[in-house]
């Protein structure tokens, strides 16, 4: 953590001097003396202080300097730390001036120069100021900072990328927060390039894409090789665990995600039927586990980025990255997993990310307490949602298309769900609307038996709607069903006959496309039993089938 600052002013070289001499061989061990000979510079250099939030603990300026007094550096000063101390250093003629600073300004204390010796005349006032200070000092944040407006999609899209690529920030509502309104003057950024993401550095960007931001923040986005034994495409559960496994058996591997790790999964609040967590844990600490546990073992994680296309040339597969950039590999594990399915429903698409969200992340539901909120879906996400913002929501109201619960998620979380009092669901609904002015306000549902429609105000809708492959990057490569998802192994067989252009002297490994080396695991594979248990499961197993196809070559 960066020391707390203390500043001091004087246009006379000797004295500024002699000041910072002086504050430095008292205060050096714990806080951070810097000197300037102007107010205007000092205020410039302010500016850069507060846009990198390191906090200024006292400022001591000397009144009598040219173009800028010190009580007048003092009045600008405070408007961007208020809270920090305030001294002047005055000559007899000034003491005047002081004084009625004292009201004007509201300064802490004035020193006569000159202050020798500093242990009677200078360190005693400065302790006294240093210890108030302290009282009521907390500590800053350090990590990233986010201004914007609470409705705004672009902000919770932001926010969404920074959190479940574990990049800690602060999130400033500039409606209601005053340092958010402090750093857009600060910053000088215009009110409708907000949102406004200010880096450590003190460095910001108004309403940058995700990759201008991994960019700033140094996320790794470029591959280190030209070639791997292994790449592993997505970074859900069953591409965290293949990696894992892969580079434990010595394998060179590269991860690939186009987003974040942790895939659908990571959204997820808790999940309690994992092996080995018997309390549960979230998506985002199985993510982080696993990202930490693949780094540990040597695997190279590339996010965000996307490969866009694969093509065969002979033994290797050579995959397009979205910056245009190659990679080769001797063997592909697809592992993309599955995105959400859009619902078409009047409205929905532009108060999306205003109140409407697609597996919201779990930060939104502090902004919901005392709400209403509507969840659609019926399965294992939707309720584990519906849990979650239980803890925070008036009322939490599940819409499902279904006439139960049974058939979709998993009997443990049922149970709660019915033994949650305020928690209801609507069987054999749908959202047919959703009205608001510039958020969520309200949604019309339908009864699929009666047809009769209400109309009832809500303060979010929480889409958990089923989900889709998104596989067109391999269209015409490997073998795809009529939703997309990746055909394997015995699927391939048509009456015992291997698939078009198979080119191995034997049959496809279970987890093996219709393309030798390349290889499916979890959600994303025609047939597999969605889940974060299997698809764990079936990235440890595509391993030791990459490892049997390998030594085939």
């Amino acid at each position: 953590m960066a020391k707390p600052v203390i500043w001091t002013v004087d246009d006379d070289p000797d004295v500024l001097r002699a000041v910072e001499r002086d504050l430095r061989r008292q205060y050096g061990n714990r806080y951070r003396v810097i000197a300037a000979d102007s107010g205007g510079s000092a205020l410039e250099a302010i500016k850069q202080l507060k846009l990198r939030n390191e906090p200024v603990a006292l400022f001591l300026a000397d009144q009598r300097m040219p173009h800028m007094s010190g009580v007048e550096f003092l009045e600008k000063a405070i408007e961007f730390y208020p809270e920090a101390k305030r001294a002047l250093l005055t000559a007899y003629a000034d003491t005047d001036a002081a004084i009625r600073a004292i009201n004007s300004v509201q300064i802490d204390h004035y020193l006569m120069k000159p202050w020798d010796p500093p242990e009677e005349r200078l360190f005693g006032v400065v302790d006294d100021l240093l210890d108030d200070w302290q009282a009521s000092y907390r500590p800053v944040f350090e990590g990233v900072r986010v201004v914007g407006h609470r409705w705004s999609p672009q902000a919770n899209e932001i926010r969404d990328f920074l959190g479940r690529n574990f990049v800690p920030h602060q999130w400033l509502n500039i409606e209601t927060d005053e340092a958010g309104k402090q750093l857009l003057t600060t910053t000088g950024a215009d009110p409708s390039s907000l949102p406004l993401v200010i880096f450590p550095n003190g460095s910001f960007l108004p309403n940058p894409p995700a990759v201008e931001i991994a960019r700033k923040l140094g996320l790794k986005t470029k591959p280190e090789f030209p070639f791997y034994d292994l790449v592993v495409v997505g970074a859900g559960p069953a591409g965290l665990a293949a990696a894992v496994y892969g580079a434990a058996d010595g394998l060179h591997t590269l991860l690939v995600e186009r987003e974040a790790p942790g895939g659908q999964a990571g959204r997820s609040s808790r999940i309690e039927n994992y092996l080995g967590f018997p309390v549960g844990l979230s998506g985002a600490d199985l993510a982080r586990r696993a990202v930490a546990q693949a780094r540990r073992f040597g695997v190279e994680i590339l996010a965000p980025q996307e490969v866009r296309s694969v093509r065969i040339e002979g033994s290797t597969r050579l995959l397009t990255l979205a910056d245009g950039s190659e990679i080769g590999c001797r063997a592909l594990l697809i592992a993309s997993g599955i995105a959400f399915r859009k619902l078409e429903v009047p409205g929905l698409e532009k108060l999306n990310g205003a109140g409407v969200y697609y597996y919201a992340p779990m930060s939104e539901a502090f902004s919901y307490r005392d709400g209403d909120i509507y969840i659609v879906g019926g399965a294992n996400s939707a309720g584990q949602a519906a849990m979650y913002f239980s803890k925070f929501a008036r009322r939490v109201t599940m819409v499902v298309r279904g006439q139960s619960l049974s058939d979709t998620m998993s009997q443990y979380l049922e149970n709660q769900i019915t033994a949650t009092s305020n928690i209801t669901v609507k069987f054999n609904a749908n959202v047919i609307a959703v009205e608001g002015d510039g958020r969520c306000e309200t949604i019309t549902i339908q009864n699929n038996k009666t047809c009769a429609q209400e109309t009832v105000p809500a303060s979010a809708l929480l889409i958990y709607a089923g989900a889709v492959p998104q596989t067109d990057w391999l269209a015409g490569v490997v073998e795809r069903d009529a939703q997309g998802y990746l055909i394997s192994g015995q699927h391939l067989l048509r009456e015992g006959k291997r698939p078009a252009g198979w080119t191995a002297d034997r049959d496809p490994f279970y987890l093996e496309t219709s393309v030798p080396g390349i290889f499916v695991a979890g959600d994303v594979r025609h047939r597999s039993a969605k889940g974060v248990t299997s698809g764990v499961g079936e990235g440890a197993m595509a391993v030791k089938l990459v490892h049997e196809y390998l030594g085939l070559l």
